[in-house]
């Protein structure tokens, strides 16, 4: 069994496949489907943070514009994960 120094959350513009395949390999991951869905991607940075876990998505745009604001802030989260767009 694997074991991920950081838990997952993946946001909304991640397939949930994705979810299925990483826990496969043993590691712990949440997904949007929890209550999340549609929340603002900063809402989603400071849940994933408050829950001590690393957010992973796909919307670099917009979450390299949060974690640019996190760092100029001086505020902590857990990591922002931008992951390249592929086939499950």
């Amino acid at each position: 069994m694997n074991q991920l120094f950081i838990d997952l959350d993946l946001d909304e513009d991640v397939n949930v496949l994705v979810a299925d395949l990483v826990r496969a390999r043993g590691f712990r991951v949440t997904t949007q489907s929890a209550g999340k869905v549609g929340t603002t991607d900063a809402n989603q940075v400071a849940f994933a943070t408050g829950e001590g876990k690393a957010i992973l998505t796909h919307n670099r745009v917009h979450f390299e514009a949060l974690a640019q604001a996190y760092f100029e802030g001086k505020k902590t989260d857990c990591g922002i994960i931008v992951a390249v767009r592929r086939p499950p």
